[in-house]
Parts: structure tokens; sequence; C-alpha cells
């Protein structure tokens, strides 16, 4: 079985993490974004992932090298000259993605986080007979997205309505599809939109069924999304394999810590935190609902939340990180500096207080 990951292209939503690395290969929970995909597609059987991409490929193939040989998956890409959208990706992509089994094979947007339901997928998709199966999630403002209209006790597709101003539903497409080789028939190698061009189509000869997704989901392409997705995925750890997240008197709630980061005394760690390998926390440290990276250093009695801490930066002692901060790679912090919500570019040093949010190049 195969499988196609939609990279794209140059993740300007999460800059300044991404100034240094491929947007999937950002760390999300101690592994690279893309990581929690493969490990999924592999799980249920996929064999050889394609990844779309049209932007430094050579990094992302580099970088997955040694886990195509630690969990034994093929890993291609095929890259684009010009952006082709959702769905012309998929055609550039056709030799790699038909064989002679006929099998159907996925594709997953690379910005999703979610528990990856791929086996009740196959299963589902097996079940209805159809020719493509999309994942749909539920949400609280339909009006913000483009809500699938399905029917509820087979899951048909009827119609898709792009932020509808009247409610007709709460389901939104999740960006994991399970497709016959036969949709690749129906897309021309040009840009096109996969949601608003293939699938409607598909819809309309009643061959396009919709599953609903079992637990959290999140689309985690943006600093405020990447925070809330990893709440959702140290809970759903939690529920599921807690033996993976820290305990002890210092931890609040659900914290992620590597093996090889240190953590000083009298810290006071959570909720809702990821501590990198090789970090090093020292005592008297408060840090919640943050991300901090390989390689960082917080300094004694700094103060950090709802912040993402690039590679290998540091944060001086008596610091206060907060609101959206982003640090790209490399960034200092002087002490007792005050950062409200600023994104930092990397290999900055950040001598005064950033009162109101701001880029700093």
């Amino acid at each position: 079985m195969k499988a196609l990951i939609l990279v794209g292209g140059f993740g300007t939503r999460l800059r300044p993490l991404t100034l240094s690395v491929p947007k999937p290969l950002v760390d999300f929970a101690n592994k690279p974004m893309i990581l929690h995909q493969i490990e999924a597609l592999k799980a249920v059987g996929v064999t050889e992932v394609v990844l779309a991409i049209n932007y430094q490929p050579e990094v992302m193939l580099n970088f997955l090298k040694e886990f195509e040989k630690k969990l034994e998956i093929k890993i291609t890409c095929s890259q684009e000259t010009e952006p082709l959208g959702t769905a012309g990706p998929l055609a550039l992509a056709r030799d790699k993605l038909i064989d002679d089994s006929g099998e159907p094979f996925f594709v997953l947007n690379s910005d999703v986080i979610s528990e990856y339901p791929l086996k009740q997928m196959i299963e589902f998709h097996r079940g209805h007979g159809g020719e493509a199966s999309i994942m749909v999630t539920k949400v609280d403002e339909p009006s913000k997205y483009g809500v699938v209209v399905m029917e509820e006790t087979m899951g048909k597709v009827e119609k898709f309505v792009e932020k509808p101003k009247n409610f007709v539903g709460n389901k939104i497409n999740a960006g994991i599809y399970l497709l016959n080789p036969s949709v690749l028939d129906r897309i021309e190698l040009k840009p096109t939109s996969i949601e608003k061009e293939v699938f409607p189509e598909i819809a309309v000869e009643n061959k396009l069924f919709a599953m609903v997704l079992p637990g959290f989901w999140m689309d985690i392409g943006q600093p405020k999304d990447y925070i809330t997705g990893l709440r959702l995925y140290l809970d759903f750890l939690q529920k599921n394999s807690s033996s993976k997240l820290a305990t002890g008197s210092n931890i609040i709630g659900n914290v992620l810590v590597h093996e090889s980061a240190k953590i000083g005394d009298g810290c006071l760690i959570g909720p809702d935190v990821a501590i990198g390998p090789g970090c090093v926390i020292e005592p008297g440290v408060r840090l919640s609902r943050c991300t901090v990276m390989r390689g960082v250093r917080i300094k004694k009695h700094a103060c950090i939340s709802s912040s993402i801490i690039g590679w290998h930066s540091t944060i001086g002692r008596w610091a206060r990180v907060e609101n959206m901060t982003i640090l790209g790679e490399d960034v200092h912090v002087a002490d007792e500096v005050y950062s409200n919500g600023a994104v930092v570019l990397p290999h900055k040093e950040i001598k005064s207080s950033i009162v109101n949010p701001e880029i700093v190049m």
C-alpha cells in the first residue's frame, strides 16, 4: 500500500521556525511533524510514502534517510516545478502511486495532527465500495470552513458548502483521504484543487464517502494552533500511553520530557509542555503551555508560557517569555528581559524587553 503526503511550499505561517528547516521537519512533541504521519502509515501496512514537495526536497530526503532505514519504509519525493494546488501533485506522482495491485492509496495534508485512525478508514473504504473516502472532523464554528454535507448512516457525501452563512452541518474536511487509483484519471497535470474540483465531481456520482474522525484533530500550520495541537496530543498520550509522560512533584498536568533533557531543582513544569533532547532547564524555572526544542538552555527563574522556543536558543535568568512568543533557531534572550508575543528570526540576541507583539528581524 502507498501514501502521498502533501508537503507543499514554504511554511510561511510557521516562520521563523521554517527559516531553519522545511515545515514538515519542525518538531512537534519532540519529533518532526511528518514523522507522526509516516509512523501511523507504516503501522497500517503502507510500504512506500511519496512526499509531494516544491521546496528543499534534498533537505527533506537527507533528513528522512535514517527514518527510512529505522522504519523499513520507502520514502521518495515528487517535486513540483510550479505550485500545483492540492490535486495536481497526485497527477504528477501518478507513476509512483499506481502499481499492479489496484489497491487504494492514502493522501494526507502534512499540517494535520490527529489520532490517525487509518485502520478504521481502510475498513470503512472497503465497506462502502465507492471511489474515495475522506475523513471529516466536527468543529464548533463551521462558518469559518468549507462544510461537508453528508448522509449520516452510510456517510455518503452530498455536497460541499464553502463558509456557509446558515447552518448546514458542522463537519469539515480533515485532510486525510483514501482514494482508488481511478481517481487519478480525473486529475489533469495542472494547478487543481482536490477539495473544490475533484471531490465535488465524485460526490455528484455518489462515489464519495466521509468517515467522522474519532478523537482530536488540529491543523498545526500556525503557532496558535500548534500550541493547541500540543495540548490535544498530550491529552491523547495521557489517555493512551501515559507512561510516555513525565511524572513528579514538579510536574503539573501533561508534560513530555526527552530522556536526555536535564531539569534543575525547584522548577514547576506544565501543563502542556514538551521539552526536547539535550535541553537544560536550570533551577526555579516555570514552564507552561510551551514547546522547548532541542538544545535549548533556560536559565534560573525564567518563566515561559504559551510560546515556542526554537532549537539551541537561550533564555536568560529571570526572563519572562509569553503570549505566543516564537523564537527561531539560536536566539538568545538576555537576563531579566520580557517578551510579549515577539516573533524573533534565527541567530538574534534580545537585550531589551519587547512589550508589544512585534517581529524582530
